[in-house]
């Protein structure tokens, strides 16, 4: 659920992860037993978040493209009088505050504090007098305002996606003053415009500027949603971050539940018995993950069926593997193995021969496999000569962490169990000492560098989605019986939803 990370703005980001349950969207009496994926977002990521919501609506009000405002009225000796307010644009816009508040109606309710904006003009005129006197006239005018927005978004599941309905938008107008020609001293014209203008004007901004929020709320939607479900796709495997079940919101936290099935060459996972409860996660954090063990089997199968699981090591690499320590039998072990040959003209081949088997337990993620290793020997001009060639069983325990936008896989506790072995050198394979080198090199430097690579991998794999331009502050993994968690803080990439924002304009 990195995918969650999927982690923007306030009306943008709780859009995506908390849609409220609808009509169009019906889950079965136990829908938690289909949850592969779970997010959950607290109160100060919340509060956090609204901060952005400022510079996304100045951006929309910089962008919006305000209609022509046409009117008339009849007076009295003058006649009928006509008006147009046309070329209307909005400068000077800044926003006091805004606050965010998470209500159990599955609403979040945004108040947005002292939109001060100035919007300048030009306004058309003419009337026909009581004797046939016609007078047509065209000023500049400036327009100063001061309003409140109030925005009770609605979520809404369609398809199990997220529909937001912004269109509860309310506006409070605390000053709306008509400035003409840059006269700012009241006259018969401006206080008769005034008049005539104010309440159309204020019919038609509450309109456009609601209308605007609800567009922005529909496009920063639809980004995340692009966003999220390019991060959980590599290739041909995807996983499937529709809904699972209906969203929580409370007070402190909004959570939402996806089914986290990996799909792969039109075939998907099944998920029925998931152990997930909303007491395994606490609110003292920003965002949490939490991911089934079903969800990161499912990956694992489909990196293997996808022939993902091969590593190949040469040069200093292969270096490092066979001369982790200086001792008499090393240096045999190696002498046999290589017969005299550089490392630069071997490869060491590593893959999996069997789906890994994955476990997930408090003490970490245990992983058995049937792994196979072969080294060959790559002479000038000749064809590639099988050194050696093992099969073994091993079971490793591994922790994650995350740190320094890096995500480093550690073996804590791992076992090895040889099940083929050829050697070039020792055709018997009644050498022991060759045997008990390679077991204790591929314990001692075989996994963690297996796992080493994969992390890298892995990280390569997460900022190739761009998660690297977040910052992540104090992230933690914990592992269960059956289940791992993500818990973070994080900083919030403004400028992305910005740049996005502008260029789809």
């Amino acid at each position: 659920c990195w995918a969650g990370r999927m982690m923007l703005g306030t009306f943008t980001l709780l859009l995506v992860l908390v849609p409220a349950a609808a009509a169009a969207c019906e889950f079965g009496p136990f829908p938690y037993r289909g949850t592969g994926i779970v997010c959950r977002m607290t109160k100060p990521a919340a509060l956090l978040l609204n901060q952005e919501t400022a510079q996304v609506i100045q951006a929309a009000f910089r962008n919006a493209k305000f209609p022509n405002i046409t009117g008339e009225r009849s007076m009295r000796l003058l006649g009928r009088v006509a008006y147009g307010l046309s070329n209307i644009q909005v400068n000077d816009l800044s926003i006091e505050g805004s606050e965010v508040e998470l209500k159990e109606d599955n609403a979040i309710h945004i108040s947005i504090k002292n939109v001060t904006a100035l919007f300048r003009g030009t306004l058309t005129y003419g009337y026909a007098g009581a004797w046939f006197l016609q007078l047509f006239h065209s000023v500049d005018f400036e327009i100063e305002s001061s309003i409140d927005l109030q925005l009770n978004i609605d979520l809404m599941c369609l398809k199990e996606l997220v529909v937001p309905d912004a269109s509860d938008c309310y506006l409070t107008f605390h000053k709306l003053t008509l400035h003409l020609q840059g006269d700012k001293q009241p006259g018969w014209l401006k206080q008769l415009f005034t008049d005539f203008i104010s309440f159309t004007l204020k019919l038609v901004l509450k309109r456009e500027v609601c209308k605007e929020i609800n567009a922005v709320a529909q496009t920063l939607t639809n980004f995340i949603l692009d966003l999220a479900a390019n991060f959980v796709r590599d290739k041909d495997i995807i996983v499937d971050i529709s809904l699972a079940s209906d969203p929580v919101i409370k007070a402190s936290y909004i959570e939402s539940h996806h089914k986290g099935l990996v799909l792969y060459q039109n075939s998907s996972s099944v998920l029925s018995d998931s152990v997930f409860s909303p007491l395994l996660l606490t609110e003292s954090r920003m965002l949490y993950f939490w991911l089934s063990q079903h969800s990161l089997s499912s990956l694992a199968a489909a990196a293997f069926s996808d022939g993902r699981l091969v590593l190949n090591l040469r040069g200093d690499k292969l270096q490092e593997l066979f001369e982790m320590e200086d001792t008499e039998r090393q240096r045999k072990a190696v002498q046999m193995v290589f017969q005299g040959t550089s490392y630069n003209d071997s490869v060491a081949k590593v893959w999996s021969l069997s789906q890994p088997q994955i476990s997930l337990q408090p003490e970490g993620t245990v992983v058995r496999s049937l792994v196979a290793v072969e080294v060959s020997i790559l002479p000038t001009g000749g064809e590639p000569l099988v050194a050696l060639y093992m099969e073994k069983e091993i079971t490793v325990t591994i922790q994650a962490t995350y740190a320094e936008k890096k995500l480093s896989l550690h073996p804590v506790d791992s076992s090895v169990e040889i099940k083929v072995f050829k050697c070039t050198a020792d055709p018997s394979g009644e050498d022991p000492s060759i045997q008990s080198f390679l077991q204790n090199m591929i314990l001692v430097a075989g996994i963690p560098e297996v796992t080493s690579s994969i992390g890298l991998a892995l990280t390569s794999l997460m900022n190739s989605k761009r998660l690297d331009l977040f910052d992540i502050m104090n992230p933690e993994i914990i592992t269960g019986k059956g289940y791992v968690i993500v818990q973070l803080d994080f900083g919030f990439p403004s400028h992305l939803l910005l740049n996005f924002f502008e260029k789809s304009l």
